[in-house]
This record gives C-alpha cells, structure tokens and sequence, in this order.
C-alpha cells in the first residue's frame, strides 16, 4: 500500500511538472518570443520585425533570416546601421517620401552580424541607433542593403507612436522615480552597483507595500481556516443556491471576515510591482533609458555597475538563481498553505500552485536578466518574512 502510494505521488508530480513547464514554454511563446511566426517564403531572405508597432521610448529589433542558396553576409558599417533605415514621409500614401538616415554615433557598442549560411537567422538589435535614428514618432523602413548576395529588395517596416496615456502615467508616477531611486542609490556607492541599488529599492516598496499586503495575507488565513465550514455548508445546502449564499454571508459576518480583503491590496500593489519589475529588466543599462532620466541626472557620466557576487546581472544566469528561485517560492507557497486541510479540489489547485509557480518561475529565470531575478528572489525573501509573522499570530490567537 505504501509501495503503490508512493508511486501515485510520483506520478502526480511529475504530470505536475510537465504541466509547469509547457505552460511555461506556452507564457514564453506568446509573450517574450523572439520572432513572428508565419510561412517561411523559401529561396529569399526575409527580415521581420519583432514587433511592427512600437512605443516611443522602445527600438526596433529585426530578424533577418536566410532561406537562400548563398551565405549572406552584411557589412560592419559601424557607428552606422547594418542595415539601410528610411523614414518615411506620407506612409500609405502615394506621395510616400522615403528619407535616408545615417548615425554618427551610438550609445551602445555595434554589434556585428554574423555570416549566414543557409536556414539560419540573425537577431538585430537597433538599441546602439534609440536615440540617433528613432528618437521621433512615426513609420521607418529597414531593408537589407542593396547588392547584399542573395538580397533583391527586402524590407520591413516598423511605427513608432506616442505612449498612450496610461502609459505615460504608469511612467511618470512609477517608472521614472523606480529608475531614477536606482540612480541616486547607484551614485552613493563607489562601484555605482545596481545589483545593491535593487535590492535597497526592492526592500524600500516591499515596507511601503507591507500593512496592505499583509491585510491581504491575513485575510487569506482566514478563508483558509474556514474553508472547512464553507465546504459543510456547500454538501448542507447543495442545490439550494440562495440559502447557501445566505449561509455564507452570515458565517463571514460572524467571524468578522471579508473575502475582498485578500484581493483589494493585491490590486494596489500590483501596477507597482509591475513597474519594478520592468524598471529592473529594462533600466539596468542607463544608455537606453535616457528618456526616464530626471534632468539632474540627464548629465551623469557612468554607468551602472553590473557586477554582483560574481554574476553579470544583464545576463541570465544559468546555475544559480534559477534554482534558488525555485526553493524560495516553494517555500513561500507552503507556507502560505498553511497546516489548513483543503477539500480534495482545493489540494489539486494547491498541488498545481505548489510546483507549478516554481517551476514556471525557475523557467523565468533562465530567460531575463539576472537583475530580475535577483529582485525577484529578495522579493520572495521578504514574503517569506511576512508569512512568518501572519502564522505566529495565527498560533498565538
């Protein structure tokens, strides 16, 4: 019996973990793939844009692929563009003007692109150019320059559009004092490192964050410690939906709980966690972010350090945070969980949430930055924290 128990529990685990990570392969795919999909024209060479509608304050990044019989290879023009980039006047119109531009310089090192042989591609980067050829709003043509083996005129076009107002909210109020904090941290110390600004910036909002979080986690023990009474009412009055609804009322009134009250401060806190996390995946390298800079900082002449217990936080890191990562927030969902004994769907959705978040989170890790993750485990850290505290209170009531 406890033979076949154990390989029950095996087997769940592992159709837990290979839900965990398509479901994570399927998040990565549709939010933070590296190219189009589409049918591939063969015998050609195609260049397609990651994305053909941009934000401004965001670059254009092009995938040139080869589907030729030649290998391809593209000229280090540095400090301009590998590839030819147009603005273009009247777009869709019949008077369209095309304007070619040219740099003199880049905020970024020129990365060159390498020879493509036949069936590969090659990720370009236009963040050197953010500033010196797509500072301004409105449509541009990239092509493969002319006389490129292979190449007969292939191009792509990208918009560039003003942020709409939630956006430009969402920075002013958030992302630009998020980044502009990590400066003025950064300036205090004599490497200028990042890896300490984020973690001063990340303690600072999780304190700032930490009465409505833990409403929100008190809460949420409540509703666990009466889950089993709700269940009883649920068999008591099934089928008679308006009683049970009655029913439910009267025992949240009783013990003095509210079932908003673990949802209300998660709303709150969410739009700043958000921006946090974008400031520390997006902000890490100064030179992109000219345009969230305050103006007493706009003339600041070094760079963040990058450099943080020997890992280079604008890579991913590989072997050490992503495990990490995954201890710290299965630790976080048990204890979140609590000794509270769910009904057999609740320990399902607990089961899933126990290895499921981890493992998509571990997944994560290997895809952003180091300074994400690294935010995001301090993060967790704290969380761990506040659990504590919401369960001795719980074991003193």
């Amino acid at each position: 019996m406890a033979l076949a128990k154990k390989h029950s529990r095996l087997v769940e685990f592992l159709i837990i973990f290979a839900i965990a990570y398509l479901a994570s392969q399927v998040i990565m795919k549709l939010f933070f793939s590296d190219s189009l999909g589409g049918d591939i024209e063969r015998n050609n060479l195609l260049l397609i844009p990651e994305d053909a509608t941009i934000r401004g304050g965001h670059h254009p990044v092009v995938t040139l692929e080869n589907y030729t019989e030649q290998e391809v290879t593209l000229a280090d023009r540095c400090p301009n563009t590998p590839l030819d980039v147009y603005r273009v006047e009247h777009a869709g119109r019949e008077n369209e003007e095309f304007i070619p531009l040219h740099a003199e310089e880049t905020i970024l090192p020129c990365v060159a692109v390498p020879v493509l042989s036949k069936g590969e591609k090659a990720r370009i980067d236009f963040a050197p150019w953010k500033y010196s050829l797509f500072s301004e709003y409105g449509v541009y043509e990239i092509r493969v320059p002319e006389g490129t083996e292979g190449a007969a005129v292939i191009r792509t076009r990208v918009k560039i559009h003003e942020p709409g107002f939630l956006v430009q909210t969402f920075r002013t109020f958030i992302t630009k004092p998020f980044l502009n904090f990590l400066i003025f941290v950064a300036s205090l110390l004599p490497d200028h490192n990042v890896g300490i600004a984020i973690i001063v910036l990340t303690f600072l909002v999780k304190f700032a964050l930490f009465f409505p979080q833990q409403h929100a986690l008190e809460g949420q023990r409540k509703m666990q410690i009466l889950q089993p009474k709700l269940t009883e009412l649920k068999e008591r009055h099934k089928g008679d939906q308006t009683r049970l609804q009655q029913e439910t009322m009267k025992l949240w009134k009783e013990h003095n709980v509210n079932p908003f009250q673990s949802c209300l401060p998660i709303v709150i806190q969410f739009p700043i966690l958000i921006g946090l996390f974008f400031v520390i995946r997006d902000g890490s390298v100064l030179e992109l972010s000219r345009h969230l800079i305050y103006p007493m900082y706009s003339h600041i002449d070094w760079s963040f350090g990058t450099n943080f217990l020997g890992l280079d936080l604008t890579e991913p890191s590989r072997f050490i945070l992503p495990p990490l990562l995954v201890v710290l927030q299965f630790l976080q969902m048990k204890m979140s969980f609590g000794s509270a004994k769910p009904s057999s769907q609740q320990d399902i959705q607990q089961k899933v949430m126990l290895y499921v978040l981890p493992i998509m989170i571990g997944v994560f890790a290997f895809q952003f930055p180091a300074a994400v993750s690294l935010y995001w485990g301090v993060s967790t850290v704290f969380a761990i924290g506040q659990q504590v505290v919401v369960n001795r209170k719980r074991k003193r009531n």
